[in-house]
This record gives structure tokens, sequence and C-alpha cells, in this order.
């Protein structure tokens, strides 16, 4: 059921780094962001795969991993990814990706839960370093990276408090709260 699926779709940062995810599975999930709709069907997105422990260990430092965890610098090494997707836009075939990458990602990400993995889209890029690294052309956009692998952390949704602080945490047992605000509160003119 599609709303399992949406509840068990949770931002995971610490992973079961052993438990490898191979190519064939990192490129179902693009399909699955290939099949999805894009705007004038003009189809910009491109995707770089990685599920190898070296190009891993290339992208990980570049990414910046949760916001509100000021005092956590990213998942430890056992905890980290086990693959990447990296998504791209393409300016040759569009100049800008509307929503493109947040839809395509939301797919694969379903499609990781569904397969019994979880991920985090990373939006926190050094996007230069990158584009260095794995001599990505200029006409193509780094746009946001996938995190990928089987979730070894407990993400649990919560009520918005009465002080309406939206931002997540993490409690002493190492289970990562995401306070979500009430439907009645974000439906307008009811």
């Amino acid at each position: 059921m599609l709303r399992d699926l949406i509840l068990r779709n949770r931002s995971y940062r610490r992973f079961h780094q052993q438990v490898a995810i191979d190519r064939e599975t990192l490129r179902e999930l693009v399909d699955l962001a290939r099949l999805s709709g894009s705007g004038s069907n003009l189809q910009p997105l491109k995707f770089m795969l990685s599920c190898d422990p070296q190009t891993n260990a290339l992208i990980f430092p570049l990414l910046g991993w949760a916001g509100y965890l000021k005092d956590w610098p990213g998942p430890e090494e056992g905890e980290r990814p086990a693959a990447y997707i990296v998504i791209l836009g393409d300016k040759e075939l569009r100049p800008s990706f509307g929503i493109d990458h947040g839809i395509a990602a939301q797919s694969m990400l379903l499609g990781a839960v569904e397969m019994g993995l979880g991920g985090c889209i990373l939006g926190s890029v050094q996007r230069d370093k990158l584009r260095q690294v794995f001599e990505i052309p200029p006409h193509i956009d780094i746009l946001h990276v996938v995190a990928l692998g089987k979730p070894k952390e407990k993400v649990q949704l919560d009520a918005v408090g009465p002080d309406g602080d939206i931002k997540y945490w993490r409690d002493e047992e190492g289970v990562h709260h995401v306070p979500k605000r009430a439907l009645d509160d974000i439906i307008f003119g009811e």
C-alpha cells in the first residue's frame, strides 16, 4: 500500500554499510525515476551510480548530512551509505529542471523502501569538488545526491509540539525524531 511505503520512507542517515547494494539494484531505482513524470516530458535528468567502496569514499566527504544536528558530522565508518545516486541535469536538454529531480528522487526512494532499503536526499553537496573529482562537464548541473543503504537507525514521526518547533532531533537511544505538522494545520481555507 502506498501510505505504508510513504510512512517507511524516512530520511535515513545511518546504514549497515557492510550490506552491499549492487549496480543492477541502482539501475532498477533509476528506471523508476525514468518512468516518472517529467515537465514537458523533456526528460533532462541523468544519473551517476556508485556502489563500490572506493567511489563511495570519494563522494562521502563532499556531503552535508543533517543541518539541525550541529554536533554530528555525519555517519561514522560502518554506518555510511552502501551506494549513491547522483541526480544530474543536462542543460542541453533543458536549461532548468523544475521539480523533475524531486519527483525522480521520491520515486527512487519509494522503490528502495519496497526493496527493504532506505535513503536520504542530500542537497548539501560540494558541487564544484564533486564536478572536479568525477570530471562532470559544465553543461551538466549537479542537483542532488541520494544516499542509499540498509537503514541502521529508527526514525520516528512525532506531532509538532505547542512551541511549533519542527527541527528533527535524536534522543539518548539514537532514535531520530521528526516532528510533523497536523493535517488540519496544513490545509488552507477549511
